[in-house]
Parts: C-alpha cells; sequence; structure tokens
C-alpha cells in the first residue's frame, strides 16, 4: 500500500512538471484528466494528416513506379487533397456554429478513414484524385474542430488550454511514425505494386483512431451554441496570417517529396523508415519542447521560432542526403512543425473571446489550406521543368524562410 501511494505521489509529480499547474486541491486529476483527453483529441491529427496526408510521401515512389506518374502528377494527388482541405475550411467556417465541433470531428474522422481504404482500391487516376480530395475535407473537419475542442480543455486556464492545444496538434507525430514503421518494410517485401495494401492499412489505422476521439470529444463540456456570432476580423492578425500561409506552402513541399529525394539518392527501406520513424516520435514529442514558449512568449515569436526551426530542418537535405543529416533533418523539422498551427491556435485563444475561436480557427485554416494547395504542384513542376527535384525542396525552403521573418512581426492583439 505504502509503495502504490508513493509511485502515485510519483506519477503526480510528474504531470505537474510536465502540465501547467491548476488551481485546486484536486489539481492532479484535473491535470490527467486535460492530458487524457488532449492526447484522445491527438488521434485525429494522427489519422488526419499523420496517415491520411503525410503517409502518401512514403507511398508516392512505389506508386510513381508502377502507375509511371510524373513528379507533376504526383504533386497534383497531393495538391488535390489540399483543395479538398480548403473545401473542407470553408465549410466548417460556415456550419461549425451551428453543427458544433464534436459532430464535425466524428464526420471528418469517419470521412477519412473511409477515402483511405477506398484508395486501396483504384488505381484510376481521377478517381485517386476525388478520394485524396475527399480525405481533404475530412482532415479539415478534424483538425479545426478537433483544434477548437483542445483550446476548451483547462477551465479556463489560459497555460493549461495552450499545453492541451500543444499535445492535439503534435498528435500527428503518432500517425507518421506508426506509417514508418510499417509501410517501408512492406514495399521491401512486396515491391511497389503493394502502394494499395498500404493504403487499406493506413485506413483501417484511421479507423480504430476513430474510438479514441470519439470517447474524447464526448467527455468535452460545450458550452451553449451561440445565438450570435461575436464580431472579430482578420486584420489585426495579417502578419500571423501572412507567415501562415508562407509556412504551409514551405512545410508540404518538404512532407511530399523528402522521401522521393531519399530514394532518388539511393537510400535503403531501413534508412527510410528511420528518417520517417524519427520524424514522427519527434513530432510526437514536440509539445513538451515547445510548452513554455507557447505559454510564456508574445506576439509572433512563438510561430516564427517554429517556423524557422522547420526552415532549418527542410534546408539540410539541400546540402546532404546522408543517414545522419537526413536524420537530423527528420528531427528538426519534427520538432516544430505541428507546433507552428497550435503556436497560431493559441494566439487566435489568447486574442478573440470564446465565441470567436471556431470561425477564427477556420478563417486561418483556409489560409492555411491556400498555401498547401500551391506547395506540392509548384515544387513538383519546378522538379520536372530542371530535372532536380531539389529546386522544388530549394522553393519549399526559401518560402519557410519568408514565414519566420514575416510572422515574427506580429503585434499582440488585446480582446
Amino acid at each position: 500500500m505504502e509503495q502504490g501511494r508513493h509511485r502515485a505521489g510519483d506519477t503526480a509529480a510528474r504531470l505537474q512538471r510536465s502540465w501547467p499547474a491548476a488551481a485546486g486541491g484536486d489539481a492532479p486529476v484535473s491535470l490527467r484528466r486535460d492530458y487524457l483527453l488532449a492526447l484522445g483529441l491527438s488521434l485525429g491529427p494522427a489519422a488526419s494528416n499523420g496517415l491520411a496526408r503525410f503517409a502518401f510521401a512514403l507511398i508516392l515512389p512505389a506508386m510513381r513506379s508502377d502507375l509511371s506518374w510524373s513528379y507533376t502528377q504526383a504533386g497534383w494527388v497531393n495538391t488535390t487533397n489540399a483543395i479538398g482541405y480548403l473545401l473542407g475550411a470553408f465549410v466548417t467556417l460556415r456550419a461549425i456554429d451551428r453543427a458544433g465541433a464534436r459532430t464535425l470531428l466524428n464526420t471528418g474522422m469517419v470521412m477519412s478513414a473511409l477515402a483511405l481504404v477506398l484508395s486501396g482500391m483504384t488505381s484510376h487516376y481521377p478517381t485517386l484524385l476525388g478520394l485524396r480530395a475527399v480525405a481533404g475535407v475530412g482532415g479539415a473537419f478534424v483538425f479545426i474542430s478537433g483544434g477548437a475542442l483542445a483550446a476548451r480543455i483547462g477551465d479556463g486556464d489560459g497555460q493549461r488550454a495552450s499545453a492541451a492545444i500543444a499535445v492535439y496538434f503534435s498528435g500527428g507525430g503518432l500517425g507518421i511514425a506508426v506509417s514508418g514503421g510499417v509501410l517501408p518494410w512492406l514495399f521491401a517485401s512486396q515491391g511497389n505494386g503493394a502502394w494499395d495494401t498500404a493504403w487499406i492499412v493506413l485506413g483501417l489505422l484511421s479507423c480504430a483512431a476513430c474510438l479514441g476521439t470519439w470517447a474524447a470529444a464526448r467527455a468535452i463540456a460545450l458550452p451553449p451554441r451561440p445565438v450570435m456570432r461575436a464580431p472579430w476580423s482578420v486584420r489585426p492578425f495579417a502578419w500571423l496570417a501572412a507567415g501562415y500561409v508562407l509556412f504551409a506552402f514551405g512545410y508540404i513541399g518538404y512532407m511530399t517529396f523528402i522521401i522521393a529525394h531519399m530514394s532518388e539518392a539511393g537510400a535503403s527501406a531501413g534508412s527510410v523508415a528511420l528518417v520517417w520513424v524519427v520524424l514522427g516520435v519527434v513530432t510526437a514529442v514536440s509539445h513538451r519542447i515547445w510548452r513554455r514558449a507557447l505559454a510564456g512568449w508574445s506576439g509572433g515569436t512563438p510561430m516564427a521560432a517554429t517556423v524557422l526551426v522547420v526552415a532549418v530542418g527542410a534546408s539540410l537535405p539541400l546540402i546532404d542526403t546522408s543517414l545522419p543529416v537526413m536524420l537530423l533533418s527528420a528531427a528538426l523539422f519534427g520538432s516544430a512543425f505541428f507546433i507552428t498551427p497550435a503556436a497560431a491556435t493559441a494566439f487566435l485563444r489568447q486574442s478573440l473571446p470564446q465565441e470567436a475561436w471556431g470561425r477564427a480557427i477556420a478563417v486561418f485554416t483556409l489560409l492555411f489550406a491556400f498555401g498547401q494547395t500551391l506547395g506540392p504542384v509548384v515544387a513538383g513542376w519546378l522538379a520536372d521543368a530542371t530535372g532536380r527535384l531539389s529546386i522544388g525542396l530549394a522553393a519549399s525552403a526559401v518560402a519557410l524562410l519568408l514565414g519566420a521573418l514575416v510572422s515574427k512581426n506580429q503585434p499582440l492583439v488585446t480582446k
């Protein structure tokens, strides 16, 4: 019994060190509940982003080989996904007040999972594009509504909410790590023709994630839906918004083509798997790296810092594609790229009344989706035009550096 009490005390102490302090005598219970709710919601980005969007980078070389795609065609597959994401963000902007964040989250999870399973059942290019668009719509539903739900964790405490938001967004790393641990070995053993099996595996994993997000969303108390919308304007957030667009344009180029870049350089399946798993694992724990910055830094500084780290990580493969350099690139990129949306969401939460959070996040996601739509096709076109994939990756890195510079100019916005 005494040992059990010591273990419980140690667990509570660890939670308190890794999570902002809660008020009251039931702090350890509240902190544990916050953390579990955020983890449950984080299965949304794990599925809709880590599996439904970013795992395409692992499948891309096999599909290009088996289906004889150009880089431009490959880029359009991810661009179509981003167009669906743009459409989904627009629908969410219009519907989140009426339908509610919980309903949109559950709907988006099911859409993404079904689109992945069906993608493994066809090789028809237009059909694949359509399914990628459906996955994009579902991904937007999940990303926006899940972020709005995460912002409500913490009983109104800003630091606890910021920590929950960071945990939520870093969940995408779990999906990246899982796909990196499975898909390269699938292709190594079954060949490029196994891309259809890869999609189905990702879809089944996404179906399992639906259970976790459903349970977490159900446990979060929601206020009555507002009768009147809280007025807000994107104009005071112009620098942050511009930096966010540039970030979206730049990061997706890396996430679309970096594995193809490694494959062209002769990387083995083991190297590809290791790099992708490192990217995913570091992403999954990135909230611990940035929690103090999100809670304590002001203005556009948190987002600018995260984008700068992502830019450095994206630039390293242009210098060298050896395994140590690629691992460093993955670690730097993964340590920050899911924290950028968390920084933007935390800034909006701090600057706007609660009734405006959902629509503000949706507007920023629309801007994000616009940049993300252009990134893959521009990078792919540059690669085809020059015969060098590194040129497309260089354009992505430049956009990221510009995004860091622009977002640093964002001043504080008071409610």
